[in-house]
């Protein structure tokens, strides 16, 4: 009977799939995968595409990577759910002991959920909260930075500014106090990475002069806006924030959701500042991809604000059914396995440098190529119409998305952030595989830029 099936049309049939305009999928039907191994994906007519965007960026190490594989299995004989209100179980308990070694310094308790966007909820809620509770009840709102993706639960969505999630539901979100974001490809003052002092921090401190007194917290993906279009800015901008941060009394949400787990070439991106977050969400690599959980790391003082008689009605109110799940715990504690055993940061120490220059070399002369920006192994090539005065396509050509179109026939699962290409491998990625990636995404951004020039002819 299976045989019979078939699977595209069904899905099409039930199936609406996240961030998506379904029409789309008259012109590329949905890709049905049947396996996965390392960094290739296999649909059911076995053709191989290398996951280069780590499925939305939370396949760690690879696809059923072995060490997680055997920790899920192992775990389903035993136990698979347990309430987590009053019930623990040893999984989560071994995870929070070996994550507290890992974490910013400071970073003492553990609160569970099972998505990202929940996790950053979470965050606001217990900054909230927590100046409630220790008499400052007119800590109210939230700082967040221009381009910023937090989630789409309606005050993760309220955080983030990136029009293509938050336009049409403006008129539900909170008010969030915004700053104008490091970008330091149209840096204002005309510096780079490299050489700045964080000049532009200096709208941050108007923001924080101005409101301050009112803000409980201020979100932050550190040193990289992923939805933005993987834009970079330099740890500087993170150390001045904690010290605006302490003269205001007022919190850092750190989102590493994306950016935790050795992404940029840490274990934390805060580290690269050498800074402790008071609030800090974590998901995505958390389990190398193969089950939802997120949790919100804080500190011991945050947490001293809630504890108190039940009476008092302290206690942070707020559950998911599947906090703290064993199956969760367990696959991160495969992902502890392996990245505890030190091979794979003997591994990036080799390859980063390898595929960033490789990268680097293939893009960065091409006429339509403005920045190449890396950091660890996360690359993007931001693509512009032109290179002198650093103009950006008309989003209407669709760009990114003719050069993904053209790279999954040959092998290659890229997802453009706009116009912006980019590379956020699982970390085992070999040198093979980069060179292979590399040059099929090479091969179609030029296709595409060739095919766009010969219609502008026509035109």
């Amino acid at each position: 009977m299976e045989n019979n099936i078939d699977w595209q049309k069904e899905d099409l049939k039930y199936i609406w799939h996240p961030c998506s305009q379904m029409k789309d999928y008259e012109e590329l039907p949905p890709i049905v995968i049947e396996r996965g191994e390392g960094i290739n994906l296999y649909d059911i007519k076995g053709k191989c595409y290398k996951d280069v965007v780590s499925s939305w960026w939370c396949n760690l190490l690879g696809h059923c990577n072995p060490s997680i594989v055997k920790r899920l299995k192992t775990q389903a004989d035993t136990l698979e759910h347990v309430i987590f209100a009053n019930f623990s179980h040893k999984p989560i308990i071994e995870l929070c002991m070996r994550l507290s070694k890992l974490v910013p310094k400071g970073l003492t308790k553990f609160n569970f959920s099972d998505n990202g966007s929940s996790a950053i909820e979470m965050a606001m809620k217990m900054s909230f909260q927590y100046f409630e509770q220790t008499g400052f009840p007119q800590k109210k709102r939230f700082m967040a930075l221009t381009e910023a993706y937090h989630g789409e639960t309606i005050a993760a969505l309220s955080a983030g500014d990136c029009d293509l999630y938050t336009k049409i539901y403006k008129p539900i979100l909170m008010d969030i106090i915004r700053i104008k974001a490091p970008d330091c490809y149209h840096c204002p003052y005309n510096k780079t990475r490299d050489n700045c002092s964080c000049e532009c921090f200096c709208d941050c401190e108007a923001q924080f002069e101005k409101y301050g007194s009112e803000t409980a917290a201020i979100l932050i993906e550190p040193l990289l806006q992923g939805s933005a279009g993987m834009k970079i800015y330099p740890p500087l901008y993170l150390k001045k924030l904690r010290g605006i941060c302490d003269k205001y009394n007022v919190h850092i949400i750190a989102d590493e959701i994306a950016t935790g787990f050795y992404r940029t070439g840490k274990m934390f991106a805060c580290q690269h500042a050498d800074i402790t977050p008071d609030l800090m969400c974590i998901s995505k690599g958390l389990t190398g991809g193969f089950m939802p959980m997120a949790a919100v790391v804080t500190t011991d003082e945050i947490y001293q604000a809630f504890y108190d008689d039940y009476l008092k009605y302290k206690a942070f109110m707020h559950s998911h059914t599947y906090s703290g799940n064993p199956l969760g715990a367990s696959c991160a504690l495969g992902v502890l396995d392996v990245l505890e055993s030190g091979e794979i940061q003997k591994h990036l120490i080799e390859v980063t440098p390898y595929f960033n220059n490789l990268i680097k070399e293939k893009f960065l002369n091409l006429d339509n190529v403005g920045e190449v920006r890396s950091i660890g192994l996360i690359n993007a090539i931001e693509l512009v119409s032109d290179k002198k005065n650093k103009i950006h396509f008309n989003s209407k050509l669709r760009l990114g998305y003719q050069i993904y179109k053209k790279a999954l026939k040959k092998g290659v699962l890229l997802r453009p952030l706009g116009d912006v290409i980019y590379f956020n491998p699982p970390l085992i990625i070999d040198k093979k595989d980069m060179d292979f990636v590399v040059n099929v995404a090479l091969e179609c951004t030029k296709e595409v830029l060739s095919e766009l020039s010969i219609q502008s002819l026509k035109v």
